[in-house]
């Protein structure tokens, strides 16, 4: 099986973007234009947001949108962001966060998305009034009950870890996953996000973790658990203190061959998709195409 292209539209609405985005149409229009296979739905304002597409007849008209320009969705990132973190107090209360949950599933579903995406929400410094160990018991059962709700319905939960969110060290990142231990649930490994707590150890609290081996090292640590890939280069820097920098490929520091020898063979991941992630990135409009170019390579080499 060969695997498929790629990006995610939140790169064009996010961050330098956020004054004046890139209306969603006309990245769905330019990347089909592109040639690339698919586009990840960033369901946040202003492009995807499920209370902006309430009805089903909305959701379709984006959805054949898609289609028409010979794309397909690799995936969902869902708006958590806007709403309290799975550990928290409020998301256990009258089971607000599988509400949430389900209202950004039910998107998923209607557009046709294979995959989607949750995160910590909160810091890596911890939830004021939570103790750590509570939070990490909290969102691992919510995950664990997530990942049956979605896969019911034929889509995969996948969990993205960051250096700005909680749970950034390797081996948190790999006994979350183990601990949820859900054959629905699965680690989205992210290069750029690999690279920043592994070989950098951004934001970690206390003492720092990081491993000799790097990048790759830390997808040998989730091998059967790594469900979705997003692939960018890594300079080694924060944007504005908080994330991992998405610098375009050529200008970081992270050697795909190793990387994705790592991913592929060792960690034995084996999905379908590899999607590009600009996030932040103050010119990725400009850059896309280059991205597109410069995995080619990679894609006869490893992706067939």
């Amino acid at each position: 099986m060969s695997v498929k292209l790629s990006i995610g539209s939140w790169a064009y609405a996010f961050g330098p973007y956020e004054s004046n985005p890139v209306p969603f149409d006309t990245v769905v229009r330019q990347l089909g234009a592109y040639g690339f296979d698919g586009i990840e739905v960033g369901a946040f304002r202003p492009h995807v947001h499920p209370d902006d597409y309430p009805m089903k007849a909305d959701r379709d008209k984006l959805k054949n949108l898609i289609r028409a320009n010979g794309l397909e969705i690799s995936g969902m990132a869902a708006d958590f962001w806007a709403y309290p973190g799975p550990g928290t107090d409020e998301a256990q209360k009258n089971d607000s966060y599988i509400k949430l949950f389900k209202k950004n599933l039910q998107l998923a579903l209607d557009l046709g998305a294979p995959a989607l995406r949750v995160d910590c929400v909160n810091g890596p410094d911890g939830i004021p009034g939570v103790e750590r160990q509570a939070a990490f018991e909290r969102i691992v059962n919510l995950w664990r009950k997530c990942a049956g709700i979605a896969e019911d319905f034929g889509v995969k939960l996948i969990w993205e870890f960051e250096p700005g969110f909680l749970f950034n060290k390797p081996s948190e990142v790999a006994n979350l996953v183990k601990t949820v231990d859900h054959p629905n649930f699965s680690v989205l490994f992210d290069t750029c996000h690999a690279y920043m707590c592994a070989v950098v150890g951004a934001r970690q609290p206390g003492q720092k973790e990081t491993l000799a081996g790097g990048v790759a090292e830390f997808a040998r640590m989730l091998k059967g658990h790594i469900g979705h890939v997003h692939l960018i280069d890594s300079d080694g820097t924060l944007h504005g203190n908080e994330t991992s920098t998405h610098r375009p490929f050529g200008e970081g520091k992270i050697d795909f061959d190793e990387a994705l020898t790592a991913i592929i063979r060792d960690a034995e991941f084996t999905g379908k998709w590899w999607t590009i992630d600009l996030c932040f990135w103050p010119e990725a409009w400009e850059v896309t195409r280059k991205a597109q170019e410069f995995l080619k390579p990679y894609m006869d080499k490893y992706g067939r």
